[in-house]
């Protein structure tokens, strides 16, 4: 009966989310910052100190807009950095307009989630245990919730959705909350509201996280061929309802959520639909598991390791003969189950019907990019402002200068500020298309969608680990933020489809559609020249496709598997690239809408070094098929110089424009001068 109970047929009578109240914060204006770092290279005697200015649509490959005349960008931009406040504040807010205001939204997409991190709530806490940290996680989602007036509006708003990953992803502790609350609104709520029957449903019992949702598809045995899961849910002639079991040990659905922890649980199963024997492929059933007490009859719960930075209550979940009623199915046109037991669908093909099934998972990808984006953006935030403030030995008796004054210190940071800037661009184009994406262009957007998950996630981690690098063994201090952004990136590198897998497949699919080609005549063949340089990554796209192919024609006969080894690895170098290109579009693209020429000549320049990091290690393709001359390879690391130089200056700027609140910056000990880096060892501000 309480099987019964939990599966009511009321329809949920909840409000509209009414539009947050628009946060008219800017960038963090907090004075000028003071950072630490440990050790720093010294300067050499003599040398004057670095760091002094010098006057000087998605898814396609072909750039957008045209360019401004380079000359005519480079005379707009200011001279020095230096004693210009009010100019560089102007900056920083059309920098910011253009990563988070893309369609005008910023205020409600951005600002709810901006404002909640703001929140003393979210500070770090030392004196939690492993589990408390992981309860925490539960605490942060009510908080979450309590923010929305519909819950469902935001498992169906993909930008909100997006940017509260994003925001949350940031905190200390934050990859608890991305996990649990991707889980509950996009991959439990989302799946349900993906599914025709969802109306007839009472909700409301998730929409006020009385009983939290998890998502239970992968398995012991089964991670990366989900395909081939084994779980089953037999139809009952006899009830009209269902038997959910696990037939051994290694179907034990793996990782998910499903300890008491944070409250009643319930889950969408991905589960083999059985009828008179036949398999019809895999569905999606609604499932309780557990009350206060602890898991319910016919289900088993194992609890795994805590993850440090993730702290989440992973666990490993089984079923014994677990009765289900009939409205546990999660039925639509992929499938559908009469009372007679007919099983009807408009899907032939059983993979086509799990892909339905799961297609949540594509939305999760978006996700994940968006955390390991957000991730990204505040360990430059912090390493940057860090490095103003950490002042060491200069190259004259008794200078001092800050860290960031040396080119082999923000070098690396400048380059990993323009690759963040690239994925921010990339991830709101991708997530605009996927908000307005139709059946015909559905194929080809889950694959950029896929591959941009990948290379994001993949950027991310190396960003996080030079932003920590950076800052010396105070970044190792959990208090500082810094230690845990890789770990927690870690996981978004997994979740959602392992990146090489999801890689793998989508290069496969790409050998299928040619490269758009080139487009002639961009201007002078400068290496500081952003539309040059992105036909010049445009060319080794087609360069690299076309080894892929040589690779399967000639590649041994009657040996599928011996063919696609062969040109596997000029493919998933083609799907890097493609994605790199998508990426510059997107650069481009926030060029064209800016008529600001000090922000022109700035995000001109920070292209041009995104594009020449991409193109750095295929300098030799070029050269030899033609598209480069030998001077320009001698050019490179000049070019990188040149444009490093330029942006100096900037660096503060452009990490003043990811626009983190200043009470989430100004809770870090490291951030805090002296007092607060003696006190961060154990977290005291």
């Amino acid at each position: 009966m309480a099987l019964l109970a939990f599966h009511n047929t009321e329809r949920p009578t909840g409000p509209h989310r009414a539009d947050p109240v628009p946060d008219q914060a800017g960038p963090d204006r907090a004075g000028p910052e003071q950072v630490e770092q440990v050790e720093q290279e010294h300067a050499i005697p003599g040398q004057d100190v670095p760091g002094r200015a010098i006057p000087e649509q998605v898814g396609q490959t072909s750039p957008p807009g045209p360019s401004s005349d380079r000359s005519a960008a480079a005379a707009t931009r200011e001279p020095n950095a230096e004693g210009s406040g009010e100019p560089e504040e102007a900056i920083a807010r059309e920098l910011t307009r253009l990563l988070f205001d893309q369609d005008g939204d910023r205020a409600r997409v951005h600002a709810p989630w901006r404002r909640l991190i703001a929140q003393d709530a979210f500070r770090h806490r030392p004196d939690l245990t492993p589990e408390q940290r992981a309860e925490q996680s539960y605490t942060w989602l009510r908080l979450v919730n309590d923010t929305l007036d519909d819950p469902m509006s935001l498992a169906n708003d993909p930008a909100l959705l997006t940017a509260l990953h994003e925001w949350a992803a940031i905190v200390d502790g934050g990859g608890g909350l991305t996990t649990v609350a991707s889980i509950h609104y996009n991959l439990f709520l989302g799946s349900i509201l993906d599914h025709a029957d969802h109306a007839s449903r009472d909700l409301s019992e998730f929409t006020s996280l009385r009983r939290i949702g998890t998502f239970l598809c992968t398995e012991l045995d089964h991670g990366n061929d989900a395909t081939a899961l084994e779980t089953t849910a037999r139809h009952d002639p006899a009830t009209g309802g269902f038997v959910l079991h696990t037939p051994h040990p290694g179907a034990a659905k793996f990782m998910p959520n499903t300890s008491t922890l944070g409250g009643p649980k319930a889950a969408v199963v991905a589960a083999r639909l059985l009828v008179d024997d036949r398999d019809h492929g895999i569905f999606l059933f609604l499932t309780p598991l557990t009350d206060r007490d602890g898991p319910l009859p016919h289900v088993t719960v194992e609890p795994l390791p805590l993850r440090p930075n993730a702290p989440v209550d992973h666990c490993l979940t089984s079923f014994d003969h677990l009765p289900l009623p009939g409205r546990a199915l999660l039925q639509g046109e992929h499938g559908r189950l009469g009372a007679d037991g007919a099983f009807a669908s408009g899907l032939g093909n059983r993979r086509k019907r799990f892909l339905t099934s799961i297609a949540r998972v594509t939305a999760g990808k978006l996700c994940m990019s968006a955390a390991a984006v957000g991730a990204s953006r505040a360990a430059l935030a912090i390493a940057v402002r860090y490095g103003d403030q950490r002042h060491v030995s200069g190259p004259r008796p008794g200078q001092r200068v800050p860290v960031n004054a040396h080119r082999t210190h923000h070098g690396r940071l400048l380059q990993a500020v323009a690759t963040t800037y690239a994925m921010t661009l990339l991830h709101r184009s991708l997530t605009a298309a996927w908000d307005r994406h139709t059946a015909d262009d559905r194929d080809r957007l889950e694959r950029v969608i896929a591959l941009a998950k990948a290379w994001t996630t993949w950027q991310a981690r190396t960003i996080a680990l030079e932003a920590r690098e950076r800052c010396g063994a105070q970044g190792l201090l959990p208090a500082n933020h810094l230690a845990g952004f890789p770990e927690y990136i870690e996981g978004t590198i997994t979740a959602e489809g392992d990146n090489l897998l999801i890689s793998t497949k989508a290069a496969a699919e790409l050998l299928h559609h040619p490269p758009a080609p080139p487009v002639a005549d961009q201007g002078p063949a400068h290496l500081t020249e952003p539309r040059f340089l992105r036909e010049l990554l445009a060319h080794t796209e087609h360069a690299f496709h076309a080894q892929a192919q040589r690779a399967l024609r000639n590649g041994p006969a009657h040996d599928p598997q011996g063919r696609w080894n062969t040109a596997s690895g000029p493919a998933l170098q083609r799907a890097h690239v493609h994605t790199a290109l998508q990426a510059a579009d997107a650069l481009l693209a926030a060029l064209a809408r800016t008529t600001d020429q000090p922000v022109h000549g700035v995000l001109s320049d920070l292209t041009a070094l995104f594009l020449l990091g991409q193109l750095a290690p295929h300098t030799g393709l070029l050269l030899a098929d033609g598209h480069i001359a030998a001077h320009h390879v001698h050019e490179f690391p000049a070019a990188i110089d040149d444009l490093t130089h330029r942006l100096q200056p900037r660096l503060t700027t452009l990490t003043r424009a990811f626009d983190h609140p200043s009470e989430y910056l100004d809770a870090l000990p490291l951030l805090q001068g002296d007092a607060g880096r003696q006190g961060g060892a154990d977290g005291r501000r």
